[in-house]
């Protein structure tokens, strides 16, 4: 019985530490810093090359889109009066534009924001707001 109870907790201690290891290894390629456009800017250096998740809002009239390839996009975002150059390639969402609100995923470089392949998240405001004459949830109707 001894012997049993050893190569039981063997295999258990082997199994715990593999499923550990594991966790820990894809959690640290998926990490990313969630900040603000402001939080960022205050200090660029210390984000440099870092992941982060950039959330912030498009400049109106900022949007250039590539001459040659037209899913190249550079757009500024901003926040409390900070802003930053974004790039990307790729497509949009059908809700970017000016003065939408953006959350981005990718990378601060010395040239601006590098955003990742499928790394642009646009809400629109005006699209989830209710429409006149309706009563918002948990008011009570005007009628």
């Amino acid at each position: 019985m001894n012997q049993k109870f050893v190569r039981i907790a063997l295999t258990a201690v082997v199994l715990i530490s593999a499923f550990g290891g594991l966790l820990w290894y894809s959690l640290q390629q998926d990490t990313a810093y969630y900040k603000h456009v402001e939080e960022v800017m205050n200090n660029p250096q210390q984000w440099e090359g870092k992941a982060l998740q950039l959330h912030g809002y498009v400049v109106p009239g900022s949007i250039l889109r590539g001459k040659t390839d037209l899913l190249e996009w550079r757009f500024k975002v901003e926040s409390k009066g900070s802003m930053v150059d974004a790039a990307y390639r790729g497509i949009m969402p059908d809700t970017f534009k000016g003065e939408s609100e953006v959350v981005l995923k990718g990378r601060l470089t010395p040239s601006g924001f590098e955003v990742a392949p499928n790394g642009v998240m646009a809400k629109c405001p005006s699209k989830y707001e209710a429409k006149p004459g309706f009563a918002k949830p948990g008011t009570a109707s005007s009628n």
